[in-house]
């Protein structure tokens, strides 16, 4: 019974999931095309296509890794949420982990998804609201937001956010988390371009290390 009823939640959510997703598809692309509709002016193939070219298998294939990486964290409910909303890696994962941890449940559990959907949902909810509030008062809080005082807070939210939440699980698992996190350091000390912008690919990079970290340890009887 219980098997059947977990069956027919889970083709629930897949149903409704692949719509939000489908709609929400249609809608990314709906504004550029009533823009171009309005003021009749359309991109030519040849210059549309071979931008296209530069930046579509860089968004592909970083699409087919985030769900791989993130869909096992944030359960089903969770991940239809985190990718029609967006700005997974920087707040959703991260909100929905915190969540589970507070909760004390695990990610893959039952508890765990309805956690995660729950969490991610109010993060969600809050964005929204928070970017609506901040839309309709740009104009009077903008001098306040680009002055001086408040650049350094600005430019160090995500390193603060994952830091934060960093600590609850290294601390927890130091001997799994040490081989990425040197890996990681060594990477952004030693490259030399700017790596902030490969987020998407370096959390599973990070994620494998991990994993083969863990198995060898298992090996050796070290965790």
């Amino acid at each position: 019974m219980k098997n059947k009823i977990q069956k027919t939640y889970d083709d629930q959510i897949h149903f409704y999931g692949r719509i939000w997703m489908f709609g929400a598809l249609g809608l990314f692309t709906l504004l550029p095309a009533l823009i171009s509709i309005m003021y009749n002016a359309w991109p030519s193939a040849g210059p549309f296509f071979k931008a296209l070219a530069g930046v579509a298998p860089i968004f592909w294939t970083v699409g087919a890794i985030e769900i791989l990486t993130y869909t096992p964290m944030l359960g089903s409910g969770g991940s239809y949420l985190s990718f029609v909303t967006g700005n997974i890696s920087n707040l959703k994962a991260p909100c929905a982990l915190n969540a589970m941890n507070a909760a004390k449940v695990k990610p893959g559990t039952d508890e765990g998804e309805v956690i995660s959907t729950i969490s991610i949902a109010v993060s969600s909810i809050v964005t929204i609201i928070i970017i609506a509030i901040g839309v309709l008062g740009l104009t009077a809080i903008r001098p306040l937001l680009e002055s001086q005082t408040l650049k350094p807070a600005f430019a160090n939210i995500l390193p603060s956010l994952f830091g934060g939440l960093g600590v609850v699980y290294v601390s927890k698992n130091w001997k799994i988390a040490f081989a990425p996190l040197l890996f990681m350091l060594a990477l952004f000390i030693l490259s030399p371009i700017d790596l902030s912008g490969y987020v998407g690919i370096l959390v599973p990079v990070g994620a494998i290390i991990a994993i083969i970290s863990a198995r060898i340890l298992y090996k050796r009887n070290k965790i």
